[in-house]
């Protein structure tokens, strides 16, 4: 086999799978990584505890991406949940299921992951070219901006791996979007997901609960009813619980709808049982105590209830229990996509074929979340990012075969 020259831009979990994927055919691999060192997103949300995938049912974890669904499922199906697991493990990372149902490395750091997997691709023979930066296209090849200066590369294939737009200090700025949009790509704008959104607290709310977790509740919006928490925030909610109900929020905000999530803070208590404990309590008492004795809430809840409520619900037994079962939050827009866990938008499917390959652009591949596909939190962003990188290899490895 004649090795081929591939160049990898971007080194993030999309592009190393990739790299490690194309090397192990072969392949002459290069990353060129525009930060002073790879993966800077894989380790700064590895530091709390590296959610790598998830152990639910496949076919429900397959169904975690929305409008994506039917594109992503061939790459997912060729790295499913338990082969990410079985990777992890093969790099020395051993893993387990967490009490949601996440999945972990055994160590819950990013970085001893990261440095196994590094020597596996530096034993394969890829290169890693760190503070390179592309810059666009030129003369049929790719520009590249470097310590040295700046030169063209000519690669047989190229694959990007540049991320989306959120944690833009890490590497993922798009700046790539003009580049491809002047070739005639299209790239849908990026917005925040699984972000937080803009609440307008009060002065005493904001400086008496602010970072106050809001435990043990369920929210409803068009995206379902979902258990969780949350955290009230000088600016507004965010936390895992917020995130399930991100898209949803800025699809009803961008349509101008007034919107609202809708909070049960009591998902174990009937709403007529509420009523009625309410109705018992003496009237002269403290809302706070009455709401303790009756419906057993105390502090940041009860706080979001007078925040929120008229104090004619208040003092009524039956519209106050409505109030506790289903407290409209209103949110206003979302956060920056900045503070963004993950990004909306990208380069839209159409523009990609099968194998991952822009189709006006023969020979150039795109994967991970540069694409315009979301998920929530919980694994679902990292396993689909590698099985997207995976499956790009695999494009381009079938693409030099024919070319």
């Amino acid at each position: 086999m004649v090795k081929k020259q591939i160049a990898i831009l971007g080194g993030g979990p999309a592009g190393l799978t990739a790299a490690e994927s194309l090397s192990s055919l072969g392949h002459v691999v290069t990353v060129y990584e525009a930060m002073p060192t790879v993966a800077r997103k894989l380790l700064l949300a590895g530091k709390s505890g590296l959610n790598i995938t998830h152990s639910e049912d496949y076919d429900r974890f397959a169904s975690r991406f929305g409008a994506s669904n039917a594109r992503l499922r061939e790459a997912l199906d060729g790295f499913e949940p338990s082969e990410v697991r079985a990777w992890a493990a093969g790099l020395g990372a051993e893993t387990f299921v967490g009490s949601s149902g996440r999945v972990f490395p055994t160590a819950m750091k990013a970085s001893p992951l990261l440095r196994a997997w590094l020597r596996r691709l530096e034993a394969q023979g890829v290169r890693i070219l760190t503070r390179h930066r592309w810059l666009g296209f030129s003369d049929g090849g790719y520009v590249i901006a470097t310590p040295e200066g700046t030169h063209v590369i000519q690669p047989d294939a190229a694959l990007l791996a540049l991320g989306g737009k959120s944690w833009p200090r890490l590497g993922s700025d798009a700046g790539w979007l003009p580049w491809l949009r002047e070739k005639g790509i299209a790239v849908d704008d990026f917005q925040p997901a699984n972000c937080g959104f803009d609440v307008d607290w009060s002065d005493h709310l904001r400086r008496g609960f602010s970072g106050e977790p809001v435990k043990s509740v369920t929210a409803t919006s068009t995206a379902g009813t979902i258990p969780g928490e949350f955290v009230v925030t000088r600016h507004g909610i965010e936390g895992s619980l917020v995130y399930a109900h991100a898209a949803a929020l800025r699809r009803s905000l961008a349509a101008g709808q007034t919107t609202t999530l809708d909070v049960d803070l009591t998902p174990g208590r009937a709403q007529d049982r509420i009523a009625r404990e309410l109705g018992k309590q003496d009237p002269k008492a403290s809302l706070s105590n009455r709401l303790r004795k009756a419906a057993g809430i105390d502090g940041v809840k009860v706080a979001l209830l007078r925040e929120l409520a008229g104090s004619a619900n208040l003092g009524d037994p039956h519209q106050l229990a409505g109030l506790i079962k289903a407290l409209p939050i209103p949110v206003q827009r979302p956060r920056p996509i900045a503070e963004a866990i993950s990004s909306a938008g990208g380069v839209i499917w159409d523009e990609i074929d099968r194998s991952y390959m822009l189709k006006a652009l023969p020979g150039l591949f795109v994967a991970g979340e540069m694409i315009d596909w979301e998920a929530p939190t919980g694994g679902y962003l990292l396993t689909a990012c590698f099985a997207s990188g995976r499956a790009a290899a695999l494009g381009i490895e079938a693409w030099l075969s024919r070319a």
